[in-house]
């Protein structure tokens, strides 16, 4: 039977009890209609309020499959015995159903890497106690910072206060703020909570970014845009794993075996706004050889082309380079590169033979090679891990 014929009687109906009100859930959504169109198509069922009493409603519809957020009527549902998959917020959930989850030790690292790269030896966090996943990047993030020789600070929420009590729990975050060393880099655990931070140094007074630097997570661009300044913010490839996730429900309803596998919602990288943009580096010749870098960095460039552009040598301004952002300077010019390539990749559609001339490689395998010794992956496959379109 051809597929279009076939199709239209065997449409597979799908709830989604997924929240739109942030980029996480929107994306996530894209990636499953992106599913659907390429191999459904497929019927959604989407509540937006009282989910309890839809209960009999999503029963009497008789869904193939569902995916969904941790909510009060969880439970429920799983008892449906229809095949689900949980966007996973609550660690507790059952350990025979596969989740959705944010790869919290990747985000931690990018971070730490963002904040050290510029020179930034005070770290600190910001998070929801309340939350497992917030709790979870902090470890993470703690332990990074850790490896690299840096302390962090971390805030504390206070027991007293409720959790959505933005008002009174201001007053905390201030004094909190105020106890810190300057500068100082804070990963907040999403972008709600980057903004806070934001609002808290407008309040008192504190510099962003010369003072207080800001990274969220999510690049939820209303979030990060209407901070002031603009929020930096650590984006997601919520929309790969949100195809990937109606793909592994499809196999599911499908009949087969799948039970507790993972998908993982990884950085791709972050998007620099004026929160984070600042060089906290007090080394005059390193922040001079950063800028060569930078400012040259789809040029073809060595060690002693950076070298020339300062008043010191070689050997001494590699000392000064691990001492300042633990990094050669080799290191430091793949690493450079290497974003500059992983934001073309991500955010436009050129063709990597384009790419290749666009940063004077030679050909194609040599762009790839450089790529890959700096990412672990190929150009193509980190394209269509973090670009599934």
């Amino acid at each position: 039977m051809p597929r279009s014929k076939r199709n239209i009687y065997n449409i597979k109906r799908i709830i989604l009890l997924v929240e739109t009100s942030r980029e996480f859930g929107r994306q996530l959504i894209i990636g499953i209609a992106r599913y659907s169109r390429l191999h459904g198509p497929w019927s959604f069922y989407k509540e937006q309020m009282g989910l309890k009493s839809s209960i009999p409603l999503l029963t009497n519809w008789k869904p193939d499959g569902i995916i969904m957020r941790d909510c009060n009527i969880r439970n429920e549902l799983i008892d449906l015995k229809i095949p689900t998959i949980l966007v996973q917020h609550d660690f507790t959930c059952p350990k025979n159903l596969p989740v959705i989850k944010t790869d919290s030790p990747a985000i931690a690292k990018m971070a730490s890497e963002h904040f050290i790269e510029k020179g930034i030896k005070n770290l600190a966090f910001c998070g929801f106690d309340q939350y497992e996943w917030s709790n979870r990047r902090k470890i993470n993030f703690c332990r990074y910072n850790s490896k690299a020789g840096f302390k962090t600070f971390t805030y504390n929420s206070p027991r007293d206060v409720h959790m959505y009590d933005w008002e009174n729990e201001q007053q905390h975050v201030s004094e909190w703020l105020k106890t810190l060393p300057k500068p100082v880099g804070i990963l907040a655990c999403n972008d709600d909570r980057g903004q806070h931070v934001l609002e808290v140094c407008k309040r008192i007074g504190f510099k962003v970014p010369e003072e207080v630097a800001v990274v969220g997570v999510d690049n939820d661009p209303m979030v990060c845009e209407i901070g002031d300044p603009p929020l930096s913010s650590i984006a997601l490839n919520v929309e790969y794993a949100g195809y990937q996730a109606a793909k592994l429900l499809d196999q599911m309803i499908n009949k087969k075996s799948v039970h507790g596998r993972p998908i993982l919602v990884s950085p791709t990288h972050v998007v620099q706004r004026q929160s984070s943009d600042i060089l906290a580096v007090n080394d005059s010749e390193v922040v001079s050889a950063i800028r060569f870098i930078r400012d040259n960095a789809r040029n073809k460039i060595l060690v002693g082309d950076v070298v020339k552009n300062t008043h010191v040598s070689r050997r001494t301004l590699e000392q000064r380079f691990q001492k300042t952002i633990h990094r050669s300077i080799v290191d430091e010019i793949r690493h450079v590169r290497v974003e500059w390539i992983s934001k073309l990749l991500i955010e436009t559609d050129l063709p990597v033979s384009q790419i290749t001339a666009f940063f004077d490689f030679t050909d194609v395998e040599h762009i790839s090679r450089y790529f890959k010794k700096e990412k672990g992956i190929g150009l193509r496959e980190f394209r269509k891990l973090h670009q599934p379109r």
